[in-house]
């Protein structure tokens, strides 16, 4: 999947899926992981959000059923 790279101290990238509503997110750390069911509004927001990392605390984490990515 093709990410695109954010401004933000805690995310590096973040990509989307359309047709599997699968939104991938590369963490500064190297850590990527891939939210499953994500509906493409929140993709859209999370790429214009003042602030990524926020937006994500608020809107992702724990919203979605994820998995980490072992083949990135």
């Amino acid at each position: 999947m093709e990410r695109t790279q954010v401004k933000s101290s805690s995310i590096r990238s973040v990509g989307y899926d359309p047709a599997a509503k699968i939104l991938e997110v590369e963490f500064a750390s190297g850590a990527i992981y891939r939210h499953h069911d994500v509906p493409p509004e929140i993709y859209v927001d999370l790429l214009s959000a003042e602030s990524v990392g926020k937006f994500y605390g608020a809107n992702l984490r724990g919203k979605f059923q994820y998995a980490k990515a072992t083949n990135a």
